[in-house]
């Protein structure tokens, strides 16, 4: 059994989506960010940085892991399933998946926080994370001419990438002409695990309550 602390954001559904993908047994423990509840002593003692997600593997001697590329990456080492078994796919696919760790996720982020949660409007910080998160996009794109998946086969490096760019619309970043991008887009929602994966757990705000909720935490 897996213990999965999570809430309901793009970090948080990359690993759902695994673990629908995988079949492991795992109960879900959201977390209350309006409370703080990430930074309380518990759950520090899981994960030092505060952050969702992390699983602890009660079937691996309460195996604590941080940080959803580290996850990710844990899970599918553990199963034997969405890593490519021939060493250059391999690397093929933690290459994308780092593409997405240290350029998507945290470009699309930051789109989100200046464009949507900031109390302050900054035009030159709004523009340059949207056309950042573009830009990476364009990669993807260009990349998906002649693959069907990152790393050709289905892998944790599409799980990754996929719920930061399906709220493109949210970060204000456009996707229009980027038809190799969306018809990966496609592909992924048509999984059922992708379906599944970004209802765990359940939203239980409207989106303007999510954006008060960040614009406090952003000027705490």
């Amino acid at each position: 059994m897996i213990d999965f602390y999570t809430a309901a954001t793009p970090n948080g559904f990359k690993v759902s989506i695994a673990l629908e993908e995988l079949g492991l047994p795992y109960q879900v423990i959201p977390l209350d960010f309006s409370t703080m509840e990430q930074k309380q002593p518990e759950f520090l003692a899981i994960n030092p940085n505060g952050r969702i997600p992390a699983i602890v593997d009660r079937d691996n001697g309460d195996f604590a892991v941080f940080e959803s590329g580290a996850i990710l990456l844990y899970l599918a080492e553990k199963t034997g399933k969405l890593l490519p078994q021939d060493p250059k796919r391999r690397s093929q696919a933690i290459q994308w998946l780092m593409f997405q760790m240290g350029g998507v996720g945290p470009m699309m982020g930051q789109a989100n926080v200046f464009y949507r949660y900031f109390p302050e409007k900054i035009p030159a910080a709004i523009e340059r994370y949207q056309k950042e998160g573009r830009r990476l996009f364009e990669v993807l794109d260009g990349h998906l001419v002649h693959h069907e998946y990152l790393a050709d086969e289905y892998s944790i490096a599409d799980i990754a990438t996929w719920p930061w760019v399906r709220i493109h619309d949210w970060s204000g970043v456009s996707i229009e002409g980027l038809v190799h991008l969306q018809a990966w887009m496609a592909r992924m929602e048509a999984r059922p695990a992708c379906q599944k994966g970004i209802t765990i757990p359940p939203r239980n705000e409207s989106p303007e309550d999510q954006v008060k909720r960040a614009q406090q935490m952003v000027t705490r």
